[in-house]
């Protein structure tokens, strides 16, 4: 061994609350309230997706550390979506940001904040004043982790890419469906910490009529072997790296996350 410290992963789903989770992940008749405590015990990390849609208290944040951490007795990492607001709406203000920070304080203080994620839709292009708004948006989330989602294609360039490192901002890769319109699946480390979304590969994402009809998909087990492989790749190049399955419709995610986990463990990651 040459003394480098082996990466960590942390493997989870874009939330917790489906219940086609229930009879896998959760054993049947778990109560919506006990999902959070069943989920801790089995995963790492957590993708809190619902504050896109409405901002949580700190009081709710407050509840999520006493299921995992008092009651699960984990030490579950949660990774927070902004709200659409800073992000689809663009209407975001620095006061607006502080009062979505001063919420997240029962996660900051239980040292359990994972990366902040910011999720721009297809139609957030490279124009000038969409890279000014970005500024201005990174610069109020500034002392925490921030990772960014780009859908449209004029993002992905080697030269956004070397500014995100520059700033010390984490790229959020992201294997999408093989469809036109969609950037392609790649897997990019600008920070020491690293953030992988899993969308599957629906090849009907324009046409499905919800989140669920996009995300319903398993992957095969070559399909994640695959992943492992481009992950053992570049493990030199982070330390820790966060990977969250979408597709937890049908459960998909719960069985994907079992073959993720098999394959990494032979790569003799840290699997969490």
């Amino acid at each position: 061994m040459d003394g480098t410290p082996t990466p960590r992963i942390y493997l989870g789903t874009g939330g917790y609350s489906d219940t086609d989770l229930l009879g896998t992940l959760y054993p049947a008749g778990t109560k919506k309230t006990d999902f959070l405590r069943e989920y801790a015990r089995q995963y790492g990390a957590v993708e809190i997706n619902s504050t896109f849609y409405a901002p949580i208290g700190q009081k709710a944040f407050a509840g999520m550390i006493d299921k995992a951490y008092v009651q699960a007795d984990s030490e579950l990492k949660f990774a927070v979506k902004l709200h659409q607001d800073f992000t689809h709406a663009r209407k975001g203000t620095s006061e607006h940001a502080q009062a979505f920070l001063n919420a997240l304080s029962p996660l900051i203080e239980a040292d359990a904040l994972a990366p902040l994620l910011l999720q721009f839709p297809h139609g957030f292009d490279r124009t000038r004043e969409h890279r000014l708004y970005l500024a201005n948006l990174v610069s109020w989330f500034g002392d925490y982790p921030l990772a960014v989602e780009f859908r449209h294609n004029a993002w992905h360039t080697p030269q956004v890419v070397d500014s995100f490192k520059q700033q010390g901002l984490i790229w959020c890769s992201v294997d999408y469906p093989k469809v036109s319109g969609l950037p392609p699946s790649r897997l990019i480390f600008t920070e020491r910490t690293g953030y992988l979304r899993m969308h599957g590969n629906n090849l009907n994402w324009w046409d499905a009529m919800s989140a669920a009809d996009r995300h319903d998909y398993r992957y095969s087990e070559a399909e994640m072997q695959d992943w492992a492989q481009a992950i053992n790749n570049q493990r030199q190049h982070f330390d820790t790296l966060y990977i969250f399955f979408q597709n937890t419709v049908n459960a998909h995610a719960y069985y994907n996350i079992a073959m993720l986990r098999k394959a990494l463990e032979e790569f003799g990651f840290e699997v969490l």
